[in-house]
């Protein structure tokens, strides 16, 4: 009899056991979803993580206390790897970082992949969700799951469905956001494609093989990347020809069709954005190939965070100040606005560039209590009085909905003389600000001297 025949009628059943490693930002939000309906084992190896999920208290903000509590009777977190050996599913959801060469870190991965293997049993199915580049589950996943001694395929299925999942999105959950699945053969995508059916209501789309499905989740990404890289790359223009950015964007976006707006900003953050443009670029080189356009969006984006520190400095200078003699707030630790995610927050190199400048730093964000950069970590001041208090200089990274609701006049008071705004979002009015008697800057707007 077929290994694999069972699982399908599991589905069915609802009588199927799903693991999920990884209980992060994709993972315990997956784990949550299929808790619903079947009875999840939430692998994680940080111990405190475990704890805090078991007093039903979620760890990331995107799945709620309350959540965690309506499926407490069928999710179960824990970091004894043993527990997963009876999961009919293990799927896979651990971070796939860069390393210091900018290349990919599959640490996380294959750590993942030899838990599993040595609790791998005929007729399970394993799922890498995690973002990777193409390639990946074939040349990887599978020839570690393979040590256990049972055939991809044959004794067990394979297949890789990327993460969709938009940290902060309250409109775009994973029930009603369309799921792509490839598996190795047609019976693992089959299986796959059934699995996420259960708890997608938006659709699942089967694509050739694996290879596809990483690709497809790499185009995704690196779509955004290139063209918010040609967004900046226009704003470093157009500061030099007194064009305002934000305004073409939101001119052209009248037009119907053929057009979709992106803007500027400090840089790019995030699980994926910043990371993907470097995992395909990793890739093509093992085949041979350069893809010149997709690196040189990833240093565009990377050297944004340079041009945020040139226009602090530039903007000191007009007052007779320098970076060293200044304190300066930097308000927004995250990498978008309204979330407590800092991974590959431009903010962190931002501070760090600061800091070699012997500039005195201080920050504030109302959703991150502290971030931790090479020169130590920073925490968050209580409130936007405290981090404004004596500063030259406040430079806005992220738009918090916080932030746009600050008392101008009353913040002016608490700064130095001739303060000094960097807004890299678009938050404030220039005009405005200038009239309340803030020297105003922004990315993409006029640098030489106020507006």
């Amino acid at each position: 009899m077929n290994p694999l025949g069972i699982l399908s009628s599991k589905i069915s059943q609802k009588t199927a056991k799903i693991a999920v490693s990884g209980l992060g930002y994709v993972g315990l939000p997956l784990a949550v979803a299929f808790a619903k309906k079947y009875k999840v084992i939430g692998f994680d190896v940080n111990e405190e993580k475990i704890r805090v999920l078991g007093e039903n208290n979620s760890c990331i903000e995107g799945v709620s206390n309350d959540a965690l509590r309506l499926v407490r009777e069928n999710f179960t977190p824990t970091n004894d790897e043993k527990m997963i050996a009876d999961c009919d599913f293990k799927i896979i959801c651990v971070p796939t970082p860069l390393d210091e060469r900018k290349e990919p870190e599959l640490k996380y991965v294959k750590d993942a992949c030899r838990m599993i293997a040595r609790n791998l049993k005929k007729g399970q199915f394993v799922i890498l969700e995690s973002t990777t580049y193409p390639g990946t589950t074939d040349e990887v996943v599978i020839p570690i799951l393979e040590r256990s001694g049972f055939k991809a395929g044959i004794d067990f299925g394979v297949a890789y469905s990327p993460e969709r999942i938009d940290p902060g999105n309250i409109k775009f959950t994973i029930e009603n956001t369309p799921k792509v699945v490839g598996g190795i053969n047609e019976e693992c995508t089959e299986i796959a494609t059934r699995l996420y059916k259960s708890i997608i209501n938006a659709g699942v789309m089967e694509v050739r093989d694996c290879r596809t499905a990483e690709a497809t989740k790499i185009v995704e990404n690196i779509f955004r990347a290139a063209n918010i890289a040609l967004v900046n790359e226009l704003a470093l223009l157009f500061e030099k020809m007194d064009i305002n950015i934000w305004e073409v964007v939101d001119a052209a976006s009248t037009k119907p069709f053929g057009f979709m707006p992106f803007y500027p900003g400090p840089g790019i953050g995030g699980h994926c954005i910043p990371l993907d443009p470097y995992y395909l670029a990793y890739k093509a080189k093992k085949v041979g190939k350069m893809i010149r356009f997709i690196e040189l969006s990833g240093e565009i984006n990377e050297f944004m965070k340079i041009h945020v520190v040139n226009i602090v400095s530039t903007a000191l200078k007009a007052i007779n100040k320098t970076v060293r003699d200044s304190c300066i707030a930097v308000l927004g630790l995250s990498y978008k606005k309204n979330i407590d995610d800092i991974r590959e927050s431009p903010t962190i190199k931002i501070i760090e560039e600061l800091v070699k400048m012997d500039s005195k730093i201080k920050v504030y964000d109302p959703f991150v209590t502290a971030l931790e950069t090479l020169d130590g970590i920073f925490k968050s001041e209580t409130n936007v009085k405290s981090v404004l208090k004596d500063a030259d200089c406040v430079v806005f990274l992220v738009d918090h909905d916080e932030f746009k609701n600050i008392d101008l006049f009353e913040c002016k008071e608490l700064m130095n003389n001739n303060p000094i705004i960097v807004d890299c979002k678009n938050i404030f009015d220039e005009n405005r600000i200038t009239r309340v008697g803030y020297r105003y800057y922004g990315i993409g707007k006029l640098l030489e001297g106020e507006s």
